[in-house]
């Protein structure tokens, strides 16, 4: 373990994670990225890779403990918020965008371990890959020291002006965490056209009044466009921008899946049929 340690310079990273692992083989494989792995299980007789696993697993697990420990935080420190507030602000901290931003703050990307073709292929810069890999992080942390390190770490680094920024765009009705925007830059990229947002209904007294919204692609010749995704919120902009993040969730989804199309999904349609009834 003393090598391990040694080797890869883990405590200049260990000092920005705020934990001193006590099993290093856990962070040395959240830092591995599977070319790596593939890399070395290409070689023959290499010792290293008959244990070395890459971090996808602990990518799995570290992005669970994550989403938990920023809710446990969220849920401590705005008791006035509802679970819909909640949830967009959590969104927006557990996002790729910002963790990719946390990893960078820490400076993971340089303890990345790539395959030689993608380290020159400019991989260890990518916002997929150094958030997917901040995941695994979390994940090696929780394993290695609880959820106490783990906590730690969202609380200097995760929350903090994030957190406020966040919560200052939701009492204002700002684009929270800007998935209106991060979905017509995603659909123009695609060549898939504009985001449309319709009022499906409101319910509620005028204290507490709750949209439903859905949005679509844009049409041709005032045809309708492709159903993307539902939102709710206490305001239309709020509204807006719960089915703006629900459709990049979706699409983001189907393209982890196989690339698929963008229309809403059987399990969205029920979701969101269930959320009109609801509304209504």
């Amino acid at each position: 373990m003393g090598e391990v340690r040694a080797e890869s310079g883990f405590e200049e990273l260990e000092a920005a994670l705020g934990h001193k692992f006590l099993r290093p083989e856990l962070l040395l494989c959240a830092l591995t990225h599977r070319s790596l792995a593939h890399e070395l299980a290409q070689v023959e007789g290499c010792v290293e890779a008959a244990a070395q696993e890459d971090n996808e697993r602990l990518e799995f697990l570290g992005d669970a403990v994550l989403s938990l420990v920023v809710a446990e935080a969220l849920y401590a420190a705005y008791p006035e918020w509802r679970e819909g507030e909640l949830t967009r602000v959590r969104s927006g901290l557990v996002s790729r965008q910002h963790m990719a931003q946390v990893a960078r703050i820490v400076g993971l990307g340089k303890h990345l371990r790539l395959s030689r073709g993608e380290e020159s292929s400019g991989l260890r810069r990518k916002a997929t890959v150094v958030s997917n890999t901040m995941e695994a992080v979390m994940g090696a942390l929780y394993l290695d020291g609880g959820l106490e390190p783990v906590r730690a770490f969202v609380r200097s680094q995760v929350m903090g002006e994030a957190a406020e920024q966040l919560a200052r765009e939701l009492r204002s009705g700002a684009a929270l965490g800007n998935f209106k925007s991060a979905l017509q830059e995603r659909l123009q990229a695609a060549r898939g056209g504009a985001p449309v947002y319709r009022m499906k209904s409101e319910s509620g007294p005028d204290h507490h009044k709750r949209f439903l919204v859905e949005v679509r692609t844009k049409g041709e010749a005032g045809e309708r466009g492709e159903p993307l995704a539902r939102g709710m919120g206490r305001t239309k902009k709020l509204a807006e921008q719960d089915a703006a993040r629900r459709a990049l969730e979706l699409l983001e989804g189907a393209d982890a899946k196989a690339g698929g199309g963008n229309a809403l999904s059987p399990e969205a349609e029920t979701s969101a049929a269930a959320e009109e009834t609801s509304a209504s």
